[in-house]
């Protein structure tokens, strides 16, 4: 599949989406995982092209060809985490289990009221975390997003919970998102974005960095960003585990970014391939919670 991930459909429609969000609320989780396994079996029939990106990305992490069961798996683990985001929308975290590591870096800066970009990444579920923060321990927490991506999906679930949606600050191009992120880091909030995907090859800053063995074009901004505000940056993963597990880890890229201007571009190269490093350390650890399902690398390429 050639066209970038803004082109590509969504996973999903409205009604589905709504059909999902009533099941799981009005039958409950183990019910509502009952139904994971026919829409897994419609999607890995009916998705060709994310079939595909499935099928190339696993054999490429198995470095074999992956199988169809693999394929579907791979399917099945991204729809169990969008069923349990209605879960943890509507703060039903008694029916999940939620693993924080012993140091909660973020909860560290905040306390001490200081705001840090929080990078995360479609490597598991960013949900766990910003749900869980705004609804059980004071982590000031805003979420950049790119809403044109997945805009069914953002409205439909997000509408379960007004605090949780009141958290997004929205990536429209304008100088607008900008100024909200610098005035939620001056307050000691911690902002969260994805940098896994660019916006716009014509419009953003790339580099090249490395990962699972071939190259890809990754995004600048989160880098910039982060050396202009002179703020920590942590790179965040939601795992999911399987069943109701999910693990929360966090690693701390730098406390502050610093490009010089002699070696600018070789630091911004170094910080993006630490972080895509960091991404290719839990791809092997947990395959399947990767939830970019296009091609990748190809998509990526300048």
């Amino acid at each position: 599949m050639s066209e970038d991930w803004q082109e590509s459909k969504e996973f999903s429609t409205p009604f589905n989406l709504k059909l999902i969000r009533w099941i799981a609320l009005t039958l409950g989780r183990p019910i509502a995982r009952c139904f994971l396994y026919p829409i897994s079996i419609y999607y890995y029939i009916n998705a060709e092209s994310q079939r595909k990106a499935s099928h190339d990305y696993l054999s490429l992490v198995f470095n074999r060809p992956a199988t169809r069961l693999e394929t579907l798996k791979h399917i099945h683990t991204f729809a169990a985490t969008i069923l349990d985001r209605v879960y943890l929308l509507t703060g039903q975290f008694n029916k999940l289990d939620i693993q924080f590591p012993e140091v909660n870096i973020p909860r560290t800066y905040s306390h001490k009221g200081v705001g840090c970009l929080l990078l995360g990444s479609h490597i598991g579920s960013f949900e766990v975390l910003r749900s869980y923060a705004v609804s059980n321990y004071p982590l000031p927490i805003k979420i950049l997003m790119y809403e044109n991506q997945a805009p069914m999906m953002v409205q439909v679930l997000n509408a379960l919970n007004a605090d949780v949606a009141n958290t997004l600050i929205s990536l429209d191009g304008s100088a607008s998102g900008l100024l909200k992120v610098k005035e939620a880091i001056d307050s000691g909030t911690t902002v969260g974005l994805l940098g896994d995907r660019i916006l716009g090859k014509n419009t953003e800053k790339t580099v090249t960095c490395t990962l699972l063995g071939k190259p890809f074009t990754l995004s600048t901004a989160p880098i910039l960003m982060a050396a202009a505000l002179k703020v920590p940056v942590i790179v965040f993963f939601g795992l999911y585990l399987g069943g109701n597990r999910y693990k929360i880890h966090f690693d701390l890229l730098d406390e502050v970014v610093i490009l010089n201007r002699k070696t600018r571009q070789q630091d911004i190269q170094r910080y993006a391939q630490q972080y895509v490093d960091l991404l290719e350390k839990q791809i092997k650890q947990h395959p399947y919670n990767w939830f970019n399902f296009y091609d990748y690398w190809k998509s990526n390429e300048q």
